[in-house]
């Protein structure tokens, strides 16, 4: 873990920040998560919300004005500095700098998402079991995973090791859970995966 949380630094120390890119450049990361995926939250003034892997808050930008309090967790302390920066007009966030399969939450939530994050997670059907654990009744939980199966990060000065996801596999996780899954689709660069916590609602699909 270590590695993911130097890598993410350096990130910040070379001034690569998502969030205050550029709006071709930001366009370009929607195509991992952009307005469907959002949408696929059903968002409204009474939910809580959890972000695994907040990062420094390009898609927590979109998202905290929409809910009623949101969390963020990410395991890169200048990452989270960044974030806490970049969301500084929002009143209704807290940002948390921990690894999510270690930290003790004190709070559930009707919403949980996650954007290329699960990569860096091994152990992913432990991660699911959390996050279900954490979701309130009807909670929705809605991921992203990258359709690029390398298994690394090269960024020419530093090769980071990751834990490529697939749909198949992910979707199993979730139903072992006790999730319920309501909706597959694809973006260009990734597959997102939505379920929810009560059975009665929606759909399963194989």
């Amino acid at each position: 873990m270590r590695d993911i949380i130097d890598h993410y630094d350096k990130l910040i120390d070379e001034n690569n920040d998502p969030a205050r890119d550029p709006k071709p450049l930001r366009d370009y990361m929607d195509k991992w998560d952009g307005d469907k995926f959002i949408e696929s939250m059903s968002l409204d003034q009474t939910k809580s919300v959890l972000e695994i892997g907040v990062g420094t808050g390009r898609i927590a930008i979109k998202v905290a004005p929409l809910c009623r309090n949101f969390i963020g967790i990410d395991i890169s302390p200048k990452t989270i500095l960044r974030a806490k920066e970049n969301l500084c007009s929002n009143h209704n966030i807290e940002l948390i700098c921990d690894d999510f399969l270690s930290f003790a939450f004190t709070d559930t939530f009707d919403v949980i998402y996650s954007s290329l994050t699960f990569m860096h997670i091994e152990d992913k059907a432990r991660a699911i079991e959390k996050i279900a654990s954490l979701l309130n009744k009807d909670g929705i939980f809605v991921i992203s995973i990258d359709k690029n199966q390398s298994g690394f990060i090269d960024m020419g000065t530093r090769k980071i090791r990751i834990y490529p996801d697939n749909p198949t596999d992910i979707s199993k996780y979730i139903s072992k859970a006790h999730l319920n899954l309501v909706d597959k689709f694809e973006t260009e660069h990734a597959y997102v995966i939505v379920s929810k916590k009560a059975f009665s609602c929606g759909r399963r699909l194989g």
